[in-house]
């Protein structure tokens, strides 16, 4: 099979600060879970506790005729989930936790602990951010690789049916999809992340104190902050299955190296006839 020739795709500020946020969004989604199992629960609204009914999401266990059983209640409707969440552990050995001690760090109770985890990589990912952005602009990465043009929308139903055939055209432009989804975490999720983990601390009243309001209370805020982390890993699972359906090798170059196996320029059949 003939190979295409290898193209410089992604920069040096590029890779570098994809590195550093995939490690600062793995500490970030473990030490999390370790601070919401210190409340498992999620409200809208300002307020909170027994006197209010405003609970959207409760993770917890409780004792049945089967013994204790862990549960998800989500919009009132509830799950059983024991062994996953609500109720865990090595058999013999379970105990009442909301998420699992593997997916925590640490991965025994500690708040203390979690909260200094967290917010250190926090600090990372928004500096990383702001990094990414001046470079971004500096080089052009923005502008040429990440924003939708006309082209792009009118091919958009085309690249939809393309990815759900695993059809893949490996080019030095991003399809219309990867802009959309790119652009979405990098200028959407991502600063929502902040801008809600800003607003739950109690710290930051002073500094940007319209913030609590314009999310509808810190209890607002932190719901919203689990749901942009839900779909921050969700797109992470999407990212990982369209680079094994593309190519791991060649995306791993990618992103490693910068270099990128582009396919084949199409062969004029005629030329071809020509010189044979």
């Amino acid at each position: 099979m003939r190979q295409g020739p290898l193209v410089y795709r992604q920069s040096r500020w590029t890779r570098l600060t994809h590195w550093t946020w995939a490690v600062a969004l793995f500490f970030l989604l473990l030490s999390g879970l370790q601070i919401f199992n210190a409340r498992p629960q999620l409200y809208i609204g300002q307020e909170s506790g027994f006197g209010y009914d405003n609970t959207i999401l409760q993770i917890g266990a409780e004792n049945t005729d089967r013994g204790p059983r862990g549960f998800t209640k989500i919009f009132g409707h509830k799950f059983d989930t024991t062994g996953v969440l609500g109720w865990s552990g090595p058999p013999g050995r379970e105990r009442a936790r909301a998420f699992p001690s593997w997916a925590t760090i640490p991965s025994y109770y500690d708040l203390g602990t979690a909260r200094v985890v967290h917010f250190f990589f926090a600090w990372v990912l928004g500096a990383t951010l702001l990094v990414w952005l001046v470079a971004s602009l500096v080089n052009g990465h923005i502008r040429r690789d990440l924003v939708p043009r006309a082209a792009d929308i009118r091919s958009l139903p085309r690249d939809v049916i393309d990815h759900v055939k695993l059809k893949f055209h490996h080019v030095r432009e991003y399809n219309t999809l990867q802009k959309l989804a790119y652009g979405g975490v990098l200028f959407i999720l991502l600063p929502l992340m902040i801008l809600t983990g800003f607003a739950m601390s109690p710290s930051m009243d002073s500094v940007l104190p319209f913030l609590n309001e314009v999310f509808g209370g810190r209890q607002t805020a932190r719901t919203i902050h689990f749901t942009v982390m839900t779909l921050l890993v969700l797109f992470f699972i999407v990212h990982m299955l369209m680079i094994l359906a593309a190519g791991p090798l060649n995306e791993l170059r990618s992103i490693v190296t910068g270099w990128y196996r582009t396919d084949p320029p199409e062969r004029d059949d005629a030329n071809d006839k020509r010189g044979a």
